[in-house]
């Protein structure tokens, strides 16, 4: 039986564990299961979470 290495950053809101199944991408958003914060992945190597920053209305400018 294989065993698949999970991948583990934390959350920088709640401090919660974040898995992953493989590498993520850079810019790749996550979601923690704790405090629902939206994340994304800024740095690879180790893997950093920051919260993703909001998605502003341009109102067509």
């Amino acid at each position: 039986m294989t065993q698949t290495a999970t991948i583990e950053s934390t959350c920088p809101e709640c401090e919660a564990s974040i898995n992953f199944s493989s590498r993520p991408l850079m810019g790749q958003i996550v979601h923690c299961t704790d405090c629902s914060a939206e994340l994304e992945v800024v740095d690879r190597e180790p893997i950093t979470l920051e919260l993703a920053p909001e998605v502003e209305e341009d109102w067509g400018e």
